[in-house]
């Protein structure tokens, strides 16, 4: 199968460990700080990255300090820098992860979440079969130029993951992403908010009526279900983890694993499955990167 286009956002994370959250007003000592590479388009390259799967990253880096970090670290990896802003500030991610491993974001957005049709240019939609979004670029105000790129590109399949704001997106904005029939890939929460339905899989039938094609819901250590484009679903078990460092990047990791799977031929079943073990690895290390040596025998 041909490449996949991952479009959308490279930060920093900046990574606090903390006991607990704290409430207003209260003074708490952090255990520990400490800064990774992150943002959704990058974390799902990334995992294909390591799965040694084709794809092309369009995701703009900006300057200042957190442009220079995505930019050096970037170019550690050997994934190309294929868009880059330096006269306008990068963003960053602050990452609040309590003892338990629950992660909350603060997200301070730059130049990283923005999108123009002319970045597009070098590369033509032909070659590719899948383009990976995410909502917050879809948030966006440049988001709707990258809805009307996508809406001309009629040879994509689009891979959308709307994100823990996908709800909150403009109903033109949704609608709109909706009509390009995409395949789905969100957590329970993020399905229960989009469909208004409050179980995990009339949710995910819900948005399929909408989408006429396949749906993926995350849920955590239940696994993820799996609503197939012919309406079968299954729920596919979690990979035993032992004990959790933290879940930065484990819904990214997740579907650049089910994207990585699919580029090189492999039925959705197997995987999601595959992706399920994939997420297990990530969330028993710091930050959403995981290294080389702990991946999943593919």
């Amino acid at each position: 199968m041909k490449p996949a286009l991952i479009i959308g956002s490279t930060c920093v994370d900046v990574i606090i460990n903390i006991s607990h959250l704290p409430k207003t007003g209260e003074d708490i000592h952090p255990d520990s700080q400490s800064m990774a590479l992150g943002g959704c388009a990058f974390n799902v390259a990334y995992a294909m990255e390591l799965l040694k799967a084709p794809y092309t990253l369009i995701s703009p880096v900006g300057g200042g300090t957190y442009g220079d970090y995505a930019a050096k670290q970037l170019t550690s990896l050997g994934i190309p820098l294929q868009i880059r802003v330096p006269d306008q500030e990068n963003g960053c991610c602050y990452c609040l992860v309590e003892a338990s491993g629950e992660r909350t974001f603060l997200s301070l957005h730059g130049v990283e979440y923005t999108f123009q049709k002319s970045w597009m240019e070098p590369y033509p939609s032909e070659n590719y079969h899948f383009a990976y979004v995410c909502g917050l670029e879809i948030e966006e105000k440049t988001g709707i130029h990258l809805i009307e790129y996508l809406e001309g590109q009629k040879n994509l399949e689009v891979f959308y993951a709307p994100g823990p704001r996908g709800a909150r997106i403009s109903p033109e904005k949704r609608a709109r992403m909706l009509a390009l029939h995409p395949f789905l890939h969100l957590n329970e929460q993020e399905a229960m908010e989009l469909s208004g339905q409050t179980q995990y899989e009339k949710a995910a039938r819900h948005l399929q009526a909408a989408t006429k094609n396949a749906v993926v819901v995350t849920l955590g250590n239940r696994g993820a279900f799996c609503l197939k484009k012919d309406g079968t679903g299954r729920l596919f078990p979690p990979a035993p983890v032992k004990a959790i460092v933290d879940t930065i990047g484990a819904g990214d990791t997740h579907a650049g694993a089910i994207l990585a799977c699919l580029t090189k031929g492999k039925p959705l079943e197997e995987a999601v499955a595959y992706a399920n073990r994939m997420a297990a690895a990530v969330v028993k290390v710091r930050g959403a990167s995981l290294p080389p040596g702990l991946i999943p025998h593919f």
